[in-house]
């Protein structure tokens, strides 16, 4: 915390004395007026709450209750509380179509909203809310660029679907769909499935991209303990979003900012995290893209050495058994942490928005898990040995690549490149059986610049899964994938096809090679004959000339940079 001194909030706060001093008092309160405000409000810090709720999408529509819990904990702690909306894409909704091209984009949007309404208006806090992909990475980059006192609420994870005796996520569709086009499924339980899968309100279940997000939080320490694997129908997450509120207040007072939390040593932190949960690929992306936002030095290579050094310690779809909400049943990520701080695996002594250390927030964790539990592993019996985010680097990939390993027998394959411009016609090779052991498909001009977007592959890999491919078929991309993606999968190569990275260059039937143990991506090419492909090689014209995405295609950084559109 740069400023220890406990700072009274009004009037001295620098950024709502224009409400009550100076020429600007008389219209600036006028406004305020207008919207039912008394003269007692003005001696009382303007809080804002950054509701991503939506009926878009099961991620979003349980968000108003918490904006409400949020809303009635500001008031009571003596707060004025100030609402904005901020959007949100569906990913799984907008899989596999051209919708999911503004996945990505959104997360920019959602920050440049927070960063404009908190900053525009001059508020002395803010409560963001969320629960899809995009909303937190996003949340987080507008809460570090404004840097006033903020905490995060998750929107909660969403329960588990139920046929046949079988716990379902949303994974289970889009490998169901490969399963029905491979001949193991029936088209009657490829519909019950589908029906069945979704229960309620929260988001995706296993350990995909928004629960990794939500989890990391955690162990930045910008979110409150226990709160990112809480169920978003069950009790525990209202009262949560009303405490997050009541702790924004109190760290309001204390002048505690995102940028006194979110640090060098808490971002190391929160990824030792992910590794020991075996959380998404996205986080990798995200992190670089909110240690831009948090002018913190961090870059791809950080991640594999955390991997090295970082066991998977639970048990979490989409490689292994189990859901958010069983994770929460065995202890959550404090149980987790505390394991991690007893290895010395993390920092301690970083600052949380309740102002205590971690060391503190944890103090009163067991030092291993329960025993009537498998979620989570003991420390010196884990699930691997080390983390399962591997940074892959080579010809292909000189910038880095991301590999995510958990689950295989045997992380290397050297084969024949079956290549795709798109995802599309990817897809429906595998879907008509056009794809076989051995094969290692490369998907480009989907990356930052040349989807534009960036969209994620859930639906080849879930086919790949679905068809019995999934160890067997290699697929890289400078796209990215779900975090309910696993398998013998590379994303994120950079640089990107459409900047003219050699995944560019690569002709169906070249010998790739992908080595997660040598943690090497190579196009076995020689690089003369490389040298010749990029001198005849033409960049594509922009497939957006206006709007956002035309915006996003043309500002994007590489995804070795976390895809920020202001890395000038």
């Amino acid at each position: 915390m740069s400023d220890n001194k406990v700072i009274p909030i009004r009037p001295v706060n620098e950024r709502s004395a224009h409400i009550t001093q100076g020429k600007s008092r008389a219209p600036n309160r006028s406004m305020y007026y207008a919207m039912g405000y008394q003269e007692s409000d003005f001696s009382k810090p303007m809080v804002g709450v950054a509701n991503g709720h939506s009926t878009i999408t099961p991620c979003n529509s349980g968000l108003q209750k918490l904006a409400d819990a949020a809303i009635e904990g500001i008031e009571e702690a003596g707060g004025n509380a100030q609402v904005f909306g901020t959007p949100t894409i569906s990913d799984g909704m907008a899989m596999g179509t051209e919708g999911m091209k503004y996945s990505l984009v959104s997360r920019e949007v959602i920050s440049d909203c927070i960063e404009t309404c908190v900053q525009g208006q001059w508020m002395d806090g803010v409560v963001v809310i969320g629960g899809c992909d995009k909303n937190m990475p996003g949340g987080l980059m507008g809460m570090l660029r404004a840097n006033v006192p903020a905490i995060y609420v998750y929107g909660g994870t969403i329960l588990p679907g139920r046929y046949q005796g079988k716990d379902l996520n949303i994974v289970s569709v889009f490998e169901a769909v490969g399963e029905n086009a491979a001949g193991k499924l029936s088209d009657h339980d490829l519909h019950e499935i589908e029906k069945r899968a979704i229960p309620g309100t929260g988001s995706c279940g296993g350990m995909y991209t928004a629960n990794t997000m939500s989890s990391a939080f955690e162990a930045l320490g910008i979110s409150l303990p226990y709160s990112s694997t809480m169920a978003n129908p069950h009790d525990e997450k209202r009262n949560s979003a009303k405490e997050s509120a009541r702790v924004l207040i109190e760290a309001i007072k204390k002048n505690i900012k995102p940028r006194d939390i979110v640090t060098r040593k808490s971002i190391e932190n929160a990824v030792a995290v992910i590794m020991a949960i075996g959380g998404s690929t996205n986080a990798v992306l995200h992190f670089l893209a909110i240690a831009h936002a948090a002018e913190v030095e961090w870059t791809i290579d950080d991640f594999e050495r955390v991997r090295q050094k970082t066991p998977v310690l639970c048990d979490l779809k989409p490689s292994g058994q189990y859901l958010a909400v069983d994770l929460h049943q065995a202890g959550g990520i404090p149980q987790v942490m505390k394991m991690l701080l007893g290895a010395g695996l993390l920092h301690g002594d970083c600052l949380t928005i309740t102002g205590q250390t971690i060391a503190e927030v944890l103090k009163d964790v067991p030092d291993a898990p329960r025993a009537d539990q498998n979620v989570i592993r003991p420390i010196d019996k884990p699930m691997y040995a080390q983390g399962h985010l591997a940074i892959l680097k080579g010809n292909l990939s000189p910038e880095g690549a991301v590999a995510k390993i958990t689950g295989l027998k045997n992380p290397v394959i050297t084969g024949p490149a079956r290549v795709f411009d798109d995802e599309q016609s990817a897809l429906q090779a595998i879907l008509d059986g056009k794809i076989v052991a051995g094969d290692v498909m490369v998907l480009r001009y989907l990356g930052p610049k040349g989807g534009p977007g960036m969209p994620e592959m859930l639906a080849p890999t879930g086919a790949l899964i679905g068809a019995g491919l999934g160890e067997s078929v290699g697929l890289i991309t400078d796209g990215r994938f779900s975090g309910g993606t696993w398998g013998m999968v590379v994303g994120h190569v950079a640089p990107e096809a459409a900047a003219g990275g050699t995944i560019a260059f690569v002709y169906e039937g070249d010998s790739i090679t992908i080595d997660a143990h040598r943690l090497i991506l190579e196009l076995n090419v020689p690089e003369a004959e490389i040298a010749r492909r990029r001198a005849l090689w033409q960049a594509p014209a922009p497939r957006y000339r206006r709007g956002v995405q035309a915006k996003f295609a043309f500002n994007a950084a590489s995804a070795s940079k976390g895809a920020v559109l202001d890395n000038y």
